[in-house]
């Protein structure tokens, strides 16, 4: 046993060398990297697993309790344990006290009112300078305490002749009108386009405001089209001779990878305090304010986390049904960066909810159960009524009773007007059936079937959301196992934009509003417009594309890259190429809606709807990194806990006082999972960790995690 270990991290020296560096920063558990899997469809190579028990033993039974035991135990997937555990439950604060979360809250209404002043005074100060002034309240996460002086302001500022301006202050102009909903002509950037499509600028900065702002474009603006391409080219080509260390260059690195319109602002604004506190503009009372709405809002969010931890622990689904993702830390940090303000509580302990159950669903169907018991539990579903499913083996039982006991818990949060709204979730609203002609497909103009989407006709019957997402569920299911390619991507989509679950978050958010969500705004959603359309396609396609590799290396449902090297008789490369086109004509159409006059429901609830694709973007940007969470894990630790401590070289690998001990068997508080520990010493630190062997491999392919880091005092 000891040779096999030293063996693993030999051949494996990049695993503990990542690993080492994620510990080093934190006490938490942490997992290595696994199988890619995404929270929408949970496909791994691992899925041979179920097939494997569907079809060569049909004749097995499920009534045996200590079979059920073992096998509710199993982690098939291989899915990597909670980064957080109970952390959150017991986390204090040491600014939480009563006294000192009081003299924050009146130190920052003072503040407030002065940052009112300013806003205020700053109507006879130049463009530039109010532009500026939104700009930075926004970056910073303070412009929803000054909604009325910055409408006030953009009332002025739609108005503005820009002829006379440099293309920065135009850029800026456009990027901050659309992103508050105004559909402002692209027609100003034309007097900066030279020949062969290029455009001029003076600077870095310009070309990257000049990026930023084109990609708010909506289908037909060709010149904007035109912007991010001659942009994007130039930022490339720029960046290697910026300093690396400097603000301009990691902006540009960052809006390649995410232009700035469909970046995460909350998930940022750590790291934007600490440059606005270097720039020149600086103004102290609002970077004070920045500082302490920032401290605010974390006591808020930790006071939740700490409800949405002790709900989930109480559900006891790690010891009943331990083959589904525990990520519901990364859940709520995912709906935090749709709703990050204060006043959205309710909406993000309500979607975190859904959004968990919507987890245990798709891993449910996808990674555990057979096709029996995929059909089994639909029709559960489908009943509503926890007696229909007294017959079922017991693990379905718990999941039928969690579905259910998790909806009586978000109708508990509404007051008695609001009641109806559960409906909406569970029994009266319409699914993608109803809506496939006027809505899915139906609004779908020329761009759009260029890229194969068609209208589609199909029998209008009310489903509602939650019971269509188990159909939809199911059906993928036996699309894997028949291994079904839809001729289309249009064929795919009609089933695949369901399992997103994108229309029953969007359904689900409005639950938690206030009296602005009113029954026609439901009404509304659950028709499925166009903007909560465009969001399912967006979220399909960014998690096909990351998770096409690894899904294939066993057994998986075809994805929409299967179906465009299909219907297009392509090669993969062509295909994702395809693929990625889709997703920027569905991000125009998702403009196009947001920028459209809406007077029948108010734009906060539009706003939304458009703010939960920015996290699609986000989490998908280099991996599946809700299931693969130890890659969002610093930025959840900087955004609920603090700031990343710097613990300076904490490992030199040259060094003779380094030293590594092995145990055998494991300690008990590592887990079942383990089957040994590993300690790492040197005169800086020492480590834990936990070893084990991923299923159906090898142990020198073990999968590694921290269990405790200490930091210690250097050894004179």
């Amino acid at each position: 046993m000891r040779s096999t270990v030293m063996a693993t991290f030999a051949l494996k020296r990049w695993l503990c060398n990542s690993s080492r560096k994620i510990a080093a920063a934190s006490p938490w558990p942490i997992g290595g990297q696994r199988p890619c899997h995404s929270w929408t469809r949970g496909r791994s190579q691992h899925t041979v697993f179920r097939w494997q028990q569907t079809h060569r033993h049909p004749e097995r039974t499920r009534d045996d309790p200590d079979e059920n035991g073992e096998r509710r135990s199993n982690n098939p997937a291989g899915f990597h344990p909670s980064i957080w555990g109970d952390f959150f439950l017991h986390y204090s604060n040491p600014a939480a006290s009563p006294e000192q979360k009081t003299r924050m809250a009146e130190r920052a209404h003072k503040l407030k009112e002065e940052v009112a002043g300013m806003i205020e005074t700053s109507r006879t100060c130049s463009l530039p300078q109010r532009l500026h002034l939104i700009h930075v309240l926004q970056r910073l996460c303070l412009d929803h305490l000054f909604q009325d002086e910055i409408n006030g302001l953009l009332d002025q500022i739609k108005h503005a002749d820009v002829s006379g301006c440099d293309l920065h202050t135009v850029a800026l102009w456009f990027y901050i009108l659309r992103n508050h909903g105004y559909k402002v002509s692209p027609d100003v950037f034309v007097k900066f386009k030279g020949a062969e499509g290029k455009f001029v600028s003076n600077s870095p900065r310009d070309l990257l405001s000049l990026y930023n702002a084109a990609y708010f474009g909506t289908r037909g603006e060709t010149i904007l089209d035109e912007a991010v391409s001659f942009s994007k080219k130039c930022l490339e080509t720029t960046l290697p001779h910026l300093d690396p260390e400097g603000s301009l260059a990691r902006d540009i690195t960052c809006a390649l990878d995410i232009p700035l319109s469909r970046r995460v602002r909350i998930y940022e604004i750590k790291y934007y305090i600490s440059i606005y506190e270097k720039e020149a503009t600086m103004h102290e009372t609002i970077l004070e304010l920045a500082k302490l709405n920032s401290n605010l809002m974390q006591l808020h969010h930790q006071e939740e986390l700490k409800t949405i931890t002790r709900w989930w622990r109480n559900l006891q689904l790690q010891a009943n049904l331990s083959f589904s993702r525990d990520r519901i830390v990364e859940t709520y940090f995912w709906i935090a960066g749709a709703y990050f303000e204060p006043c959205y509580s309710r909406v993000r302990i309500i979607l975190t909810m859904v959004m968990a159950i919507i987890t245990i669903m798709d891993d449910m169907y996808d990674v555990y159960a057979t096709s029996e018991e995929c059909e089994l539990l639909t029709k559960c579903i489908e009943s509503w009524d926890p007696m229909v499913g007294q017959d079922l083996p017991e693990d379905l039982k718990i999941i039928l009773q969690v579905i259910l006991d998790t909806y009586e818990d978000i109708g508990h949060k509404l007051e008695s007007e609001e009641k109806y709204r559960l409906s909406y979730l569970k029994l009266l609203s319409a699914s993608w059936y109803n809506i496939v002609e006027c809505s899915l497909y139906g609004y779908i103009d020329d761009a759009e079937k260029e890229h194969g989407l068609h209208p589609t006709k199909e029998e209008k019957l009310p489903i509602p959301f939650t019971i269509d997402l188990a159909r939809a569920y199911n059906t993928e299911a036996k699309w894997r196992d028949e291994r079904y390619v839809p001729s289309t991507v249009e064929e795919h989509l009609q089933l695949s934009v369901r399992t997103g679950a994108c229309h029953l978050l969007s359904c689900a958010s409005f639950a938690g509003m206030g009296d602005i969500a009113t029954k026609e705004s439901f009404d509304w959603v659950c028709s499925v417009p166009k903007i909560v359309h465009s969001l399912s396609i967006i979220l399909r396609l960014r998690d096909d594309l990351k998770s096409y590799e690894r899904e294939h290396q066993g057994l998986h449902v075809a994805s929409t890259i299967d179906s465009c090297m299909k219907e297009h008789n392509v090669s993969i490369e062509l295909a994702q190429k395809k693929i990625k086109e889709l997703i920027e004509v569905s991000w125009k159409s998702l403009n196009e809606e947001w920028l459209k006059p809406n007077k029948a429901q108010p734009r906060e609830l539009l706003g939304r709807i458009f703010n939960l694709s920015r996290p699609v973007e986000f989490f998908y940007m280099q991996d599946d990194a809700y299931t693969n969470s130890y890659i969002v894990k610093d930025t959840i630790k900087s955004l609920f806990v603090g700031t990343k401590p710097s613990l300076g070289p904490v490992w030199d690998s040259s060094s003779s006082k380094n030293s590594w001990s092995w145990s055998y068997p494991a300690p008990e508080i590592l887990g079942a999972g383990a089957v040994g520990m590993l300690r790492l010493t040197n005169p800086r630190f020492s480590m834990d960790f936990g070893v084990g062997a991923v299923p159906n491999r090898p142990l020198v392919y073990g999968q590694l995690w921290v269990y405790n880091s200490t930091t210690q005092k250097d050894q004179e």
